[in-house]
């Protein structure tokens, strides 16, 4: 069988061309990146778990009414979804000051914000995705008010399912990123949420032992990036305990 044509190929994920017009396939890497690349590991079985729980979240929000470019997984490793425009936007959704946050404004990582801060980065990996204004959004054109609108409405929509989820297996949703995308039908234009939702785009903390189980586990070498995800993976019922993700080769 003839390989499939790649779109594109990015530090957790290679994007090929679909079976149908409008369609992608998502290929989920084992590959780990942070600090913009700089640190670099190849962590065995991450991609089968991201895909598992990108699909269990993305499949959540459709069932409530968000709107995904998820379609269906295919396997252990890919994921169809619908080809869309993508934002050149971060959205970050914070419910607790860690990462950046705490370190711009020097408030001591795990406080409780006072409600949830939602930030937007120009995804620019050269220029290492800086912190960016609604001003500078308008101006530049990457997004018009009403998208504005739409996309906090979006965000704030999913941090209240991903928290109820996540608290529901004592999990605390400290903050996560989402990328946004447009979908045309016709001269119409809808957002979706695209990319994928995952513990490589959260950060996630047990309730009780405050055990980090996302990257930082990767970042700040705290263990097995493996162990954490599945951890999760586990309480959410996605992977079968005692289940060990093995590397699948796609022809």
């Amino acid at each position: 069988m003839a390989r499939r044509k790649k779109i594109y190929e990015g530090k957790a994920k290679t994007l090929y061309e679909g079976p149908e017009p409008g369609t992608i396939v998502q290929y989920f890497k084992d590959d780990a990146t942070a600090f913009n690349a700089e640190k670099r590991a190849t962590i065995e079985g991450k991609g089968v778990l991201n895909n598992l729980l990108s699909e269990y979240f993305m499949t959540g929000l459709g069932a409530i009414g968000v709107p995904t470019h998820f379609l269906k997984r295919l396997n252990m490793r890919e994921q169809l979804v619908r080809s869309c425009e993508i934002i050149p936007l971060e959205v970050i959704v914070r419910n607790y000051a860690a990462g950046s946050l705490s370190k711009r404004l020097g408030i001591e990582e795990g406080t409780a914000l006072p409600r949830p801060i939602v930030e937007y980065c120009y995804k620019d990996d050269a220029l290492g995705d800086p912190l960016v204004t609604e001003e500078h959004i308008a101006a530049f054109g990457w997004a018009s008010q009403q998208d504005m609108d739409d996309i906090l409405s979006l965000a704030l929509r999913v941090n209240d399912f991903m928290s109820g989820v996540m608290f529901g297996v004592g999990i605390r949703l400290v903050d996560f990123k989402i990328e946004i995308g447009r979908i045309y039908d016709g001269d119409f234009q809808r957002l979706v949420v695209a990319d994928e939702i995952s513990p490589d785009s959260c950060r996630l903390w047990d309730i009780e032992t405050k055990q980090k189980l996302d990257k930082d586990v990767f970042r700040r070498d705290l263990g097995s990036l493996t162990d954490a995800y599945s951890e999760v993976a586990r309480r959410l019922g996605v992977m079968p305990k005692g289940a060990t993700p093995k590397p699948t080769l796609i022809n």
